[in-house]
């Protein structure tokens, strides 16, 4: 047999009493130089320690090395055969993807024999070469479905400098210059998912149902067919979740909480939540539609944390004018029955609280911000001269936030100048504003519920008190924590909200001409002269400002737009193209322009006008921005489409604001979203 080279740590090993042999020694030399007659003693124990050295590597080397090899031999067996017999499916491949050995599991799983030596990708198709090459030092996954079951396939390549042998084979290849394997492990993920995907059905979603006009119905009938109206409503309701196994229970006349299990939230979006039109064909004596908002509340860690996103769902119902579903699902919202009318409440309840409310803060403050919307318009300014008025009631020295006036509101701004009385700081800059802003400023935001639309959004970082004051539709992103939010969809201007606000706000507000000239130009404005979003409330409010001093000549004075923006307003009708037959959408070029945005929205009014246009959208770039103006008459929600470019709005009146895009390609994004539409059944021809 040949002899055993030793190597490595085992060499050294086997060496050691020999190297003690010559430590031996050299300390024996020391202890002569001391005293002889022990260095001899130490001499002649050295002889003997080297005798039995000598016998040991002599006599027993041959012993030694049978056991060590029989040691590594049974290792070796060991290792083949946990290897082999290895529960989970394990294969080696050379770089190109052939197949050079399996074990036991891999060939069970798979229905292959031990001496399949094809390409994996014969067997998976999905392990193609380029994944393959993924397969670097650290472990590469891949999804891999097989016959019913599902695996996770982990790579990982082995280097080797060698040819080595597995399992008895010699592991060879074509290429001269091989040097690794691929090692494959199959991990079998069938349950797991399984249990994952029942965890998931079976998670607790939580809805808040409510009645929109359950006073504004009720009072309208008799009170003898009440009770008969409540049990239709109430049987409606159980009867349309009877079916998801869901608890269904009864908070308050108008108020329903509903417990079910997550699985059956795919039925209801697929449903498109038939209640909420089947509840308006409920009759008991009512001759006003009943309208539902429901909201739901997914995703959550807790069920506690689910309730509070069907709070937040049904209030951004609630805030979009009702009669339409709201899930929230942690950071997703999905919006469901937009295309119903807001509900105009003729109640003025909630104007008076808001208003008593409002003043018991501004009392409380020393300094007060208001602020709209960048690029103000005529409403966003008119609402906030309304609550400086409000202010100036309580002697609070109120600041608008006006970063820029354009031509159409120049005349507006002209008329609070300090030789009519007003303060030389009334109006301030976004800058100023940072400066003179502490936690305890009370800002009051107006025209807009989104802090990315404010003409100052550092503001709502620095106060901590904050009043929001819209008569927008609440999209996914709003103000947080406001002290005070007041936010009507009904409402066709903040102009119409803050004169409800000022008849309530103290016994009499007194406002000069120029004052009420604003804000009743604001409600002439978004309501295109009375013709559009207009209730019995809007009228309400223009008389009130009427009374108060509005003039209507005066006000059409301080409105007249100049010949360059009338002709561009011309340009952009004439160039309009006709989309679908049903769209008008054009393009306002901003040139010389002051005022471009203004000029759009005005355009886009105006292409109603046209025979069988039953939505108009006008893009402007101004300011390295794109600007949408959207309007319809009663039959396409223009605000569901602008709030899939980001924007919002009400159902006849949107727009939104697009940065880093090119007209043409919002254009084409307008029309991909229209064709959408259409194939979905959300805009019927």
């Amino acid at each position: 047999m040949e002899t055993i080279k030793y190597t490595g740590k085992l060499q050294r090993y086997f060496q050691a009493p020999i190297y003690m042999i010559f430590l031996f020694v050299a300390g024996d030399v020391l202890v002569f130089l001391q005293n002889i007659k022990v260095g001899a003693l130490f001499s002649i124990c050295i002889v003997v320690y080297a005798a039995i050295v000598l016998w040991f590597y002599r006599s027993c080397s041959a012993k030694l090395e049978e056991e060590i090899i029989h040691f590594a031999t049974h290792y070796g067996t060991v290792q083949k055969k946990l290897l082999n017999e290895f529960q989970l499916p394990y294969a080696l491949m050379d770089y190109s993807g052939k197949i050079l050995w399996v074990n036991e599991e891999f060939s069970r799983v798979t229905g292959r024999d031990k001496n399949y030596n094809k390409s994996i990708t014969s067997i998976f198709k999905e392990i193609t070469r380029e994944e393959i090459e993924k397969a670097g030092n650290d472990n590469f996954e891949i999804a891999l479905p097989f016959g019913d079951r599902k695996y996770i396939a982990s790579m990982q390549r082995l280097q080797f400098n060698e040819e080595q042998d597995v399992d008895g084979m010699e592991i060879m290849t074509e290429a001269d210059n091989f040097n690794s394997l691929i090692a494959l492990l199959l991990f079998d993920q069938t349950e797991l998912d399984y249990y994952k995907e029942e965890n998931e059905k079976q998670k607790l979603v939580v809805a808040l149902v409510h009645i929109d006009n359950y006073e504004e119905v009720f009072d309208s009938i008799e009170e003898v067919k009440r009770s008969l109206l409540t049990a239709i409503i109430d049987r409606k309701v159980n009867k349309y979740f009877q079916n998801m196994d869901a608890i269904v229970r009864k908070l308050d006349r108008d108020k329903f909480i509903v417990l079910f299990q997550q699985q059956y939230m795919q039925r209801l979006e697929e449903d498109k939540f038939s209640i909420l039109e089947d509840i308006k064909t409920t009759k008991a004596g009512n001759e006003l539609e009943i309208t539902l908002s429901m909201g739901f509340g997914i995703g959550g860690n807790s069920y506690v944390q689910n309730a509070e996103f069907a709070r937040v769902a049904i209030d951004l119902a609630l805030g979009r004018g009702g009669s339409q579903a709201v899930i929230k699902n942690n950071s997703d919202v999905s919006y469901y029955g937009v295309r119903g009318k807001e509900i105009e409440r003729n109640t003025r309840v909630k104007a008076r609280v808001k208003a008593q409310a409002l003043r018991e803060i501004m009392e409380t403050r020393e300094e007060i911000i208001i602020m709209g919307h960048p690029i103000a318009d005529v409403d966003s300014f008119g609402a906030a001269i309304g609550l400086f008025c409000a202010a100036r009631e309580i002697r609070k020295n109120a600041k608008i936030v006006l970063n820029t006036v354009t031509s159409s509101l120049r005349p507006l701004v002209e008329s609070f100048s300090e030789a009519a009385g007003y303060p030389e700081n009334m109006f301030i800059t976004a800058e100023q504003a940072e400066e003179i802003a502490d936690a305890q400023t009370l800002v009051i935001v107006v025209d807009t519920n989104r802090p990315s639309y404010t003409d100052c959004p550092r503001l709502l970082e620095i106060s901590k008190s904050i009043v929001v004051f819209d008569h927008h539709r609440q999209g996914s992103e709003q103000v947080v924590n406001p002290i005070l939010s007041y936010i009507e969809p009904y409402a066709s201007s903040a102009c119409e909200m803050i004169a409800e606000v000022l008849q309530y706000f103290s016994e009499k507000v007194h406002l000069h001409p120029n004052e009420s000239d604003c804000i009743y130009a604001g409600i002439l404005i978004d309501t295109n002269n009375f013709m559009t979003k207009t209730g019995v409330r809007t009228f309400e409010a223009a008389a009130y400002l009427r009374r108060c001093g509005a003039e209507v000549t005066r006000v059409r004075k301080l409105l007249r737009e100049d010949m360059s923006a009338y002709k561009a307003r011309a340009e952009v009708i004439r160039h309009a193209e006709v989309y679908r037959g049903l769209f008008a959408i054009s393009i306002c070029e901003s040139g010389q322009l002051e005022s471009p945005t203004v000029v759009g929205a005005k355009a886009a009014n105006e292409l109603l006008n046209i025979v069988g246009i039953k939505a108009s959208f006008v893009l402007t770039e101004f300011q390295h921005k794109i600007y949408v103006s959207s309007r319809s008459i009663d039959e396409i929600d223009v605000q569901h489409i602008m709030e899939r470019l980001g924007g919002g709005g009400h159902l006849n009146v949107a727009g939104a604001q697009i940065e880093n895009s090119t007209v043409d390609e919002v254009k084409r994004k307008i029309e991909d979203i229209l064709d959408m539409m259409i194939d979905e059944g959300e805009i019927k021809l």
